[in-house]
């Protein structure tokens, strides 16, 4: 009396936000969207105004690896 039933994998959406560092060691919050984002002196206010951001969903932040730079578009990118 057992039915086999298909469950399909999870699609994982990408993060909404990426916290990193950019080219200038400023810490930057990047919504994928371009809707908002910011500027910050520390990776914890950086964190923080992601997490008010999204609800405090982990699944919706990233936080790049250090090898990585995060620019904002028409801000930070002025290499």
């Amino acid at each position: 009396m057992f039915r086999a039933v298909h469950v399909a994998p999870s699609v994982r959406r990408p993060a909404r936000f990426t916290v990193g560092r950019d080219h200038h060691g400023w810490w930057v919050v990047r919504d994928e969207a371009g809707l908002v984002g910011g500027l910050f002196c520390t990776q914890e206010a950086a964190v923080h105004f992601a997490q008010d951001e999204c609800a405090r969903s982990a699944s919706a932040l990233r936080i790049a690896p250090r090898s990585e730079y995060v620019e904002l578009e028409n801000v930070t990118d002025d290499r």
